[in-house]
């Protein structure tokens, strides 16, 4: 035994094979099992995600993984990764960490960091921001705010404590980024309906559900509108088209056509938006396994299940609409198909995160709908040495 561990300090080691990726992924469920608000991600998607030979991103970002182990107890984990697609797009020298979870101990959080910190600095970067998990196109941004709401699928845990930790090790906010609920048995507050009738009719927008059949296509439309859409948001990197299949992929078992959208304009598509019901209404008891009958049972509650809550993940106008009166109805009249889908599927609560806080013409939508910020992610920023 090293005399680091004899003393119970902390010492971080590299994930180097598949048995320490495990443990990596298990993680967060030792330390937040005992929270309320805490959901188990299945651990297959998990898998996935964090394989560099699985996950698309990695076709265009190196990363690596820590843990941090108190004696021969795990108390820690972090990544660091380099996306040469945001270097090349920005020309700026941010590295990005993330994943990172730990017990509420300063030192586990600044020996973490700092080994993030180093990996990054030994390949040329000059600032670290995250937490990125791994892309700003996946879970992103660490929750500072909202924390009694029930957890929503694809949007990061965090307990109270881990923000004060990051800034102790010297970190700086940059950015602020927003969920959005939305009481869907509530009547959505739409201004002006008599407006968007009128541009609806003389711009010959019509709104229609994602057809099924074709469902390769319509996501491939989606996403392109999405990489348009999205083209000068802060921080946006588009997605490859590799990335693009696996999303569609991943989002297949969920995607119910009254709950996803397409608006054209001329027979041309000009914005949609994505919903999909909250899988952690049904995995929670899980504890991230889906086997022996995991599996069984998540089948069986995706088709019978009456899910509550649900999240709109994508959604998006065409840049060439933005500012445009055509524009100002495209999404409202998206949101009101949507908002009727989600009444006749039973849904009562939607969410649609995440929004920058500083994006103030959605933000104006939302809020003129009747929804409320009721969660904050805030990403951070470091110079390196």
């Amino acid at each position: 035994m090293t005399k680091a561990l004899a003393d119970g300090m902390v010492e971080v080691r590299e994930v180097a094979d598949r048995a320490d990726l495990r443990a990596f992924i298990d993680l967060p469920n030792q330390l937040y099992r005992h929270q309320n608000t805490y959901v188990p991600p299945l651990a297959m998607e998990r898998d996935e995600t964090l394989n560099t030979a699985k996950n698309a991103y990695f076709e265009h970002a190196d990363g690596q993984y820590w843990l941090a182990f108190r004696g021969d107890r795990p108390v820690g984990r972090i990544s660091a990764q380099i996306d040469q697609l945001h270097l090349e797009r920005y020309r700026d020298d941010a590295g990005h960490f993330g994943l990172i979870d730990a017990e509420d101990d300063q030192e586990v959080f600044h020996r973490l960091l700092a080994t993030a910190e180093a990996w990054l600095g030994e390949r040329g970067m000059k600032r670290a921001r995250g937490p990125f998990n791994l892309s700003i196109n996946e879970e992103c941004g660490l929750l500072i705010a909202g924390f009694d709401h029930p957890a929503m699928m694809l949007m990061p845990f965090a307990p109270p404590y881990a923000a004060e930790r990051l800034e102790r090790s010297g970190y700086q906010p940059t950015k602020d980024l927003l969920a959005y609920t939305l009481d869907v048995e509530e009547t959505i507050q739409i201004r002006g309906e008599r407006f968007l009738e009128r541009i609806s009719q003389e711009a010959r927008i019509t709104v229609r559900q994602i057809e099924t059949k074709r469902y390769l296509d319509e996501l491939a439309v989606v996403l392109d509108i999405f990489n348009d859409a999205w083209a000068d948001n802060w921080g946006f990197v588009p997605f490859t088209d590799a990335e693009m299949r696996q999303i569609a992929k991943s989002m297949r078992p969920l995607v119910r056509p009254r709950l996803n959208y397409i608006a054209e304009v001329d027979g041309e598509p000009a914005a949609m938006v994505i919903c999909l019901p909250n899988l952690y209404e049904i995995i929670a008891d899980l504890d991230g396994k889906l086997l022996p009958f995991g599996w069984a049972k998540l089948l069986w509650r995706l088709k019978m299940h009456s899910f509550k809550s649900c999240r709109v993940p994508l959604m998006g106008v065409r840049k060439r609409y933005h500012g445009t009166m055509i524009g100002s109805a495209l999404l409202p009249l998206l949101l009101k198909s949507l908002h009727h889908g989600l009444l006749t599927e039973g849904f009562s609560r939607v969410e649609m995160s995440w929004v920058l806080d500083d994006n103030k013409p959605m933000r104006r939508i939302l809020e003129e709908l009747g929804a409320d910020a009721y969660r904050t992610y805030r990403l951070f920023e470091k110079q390196l040495n």
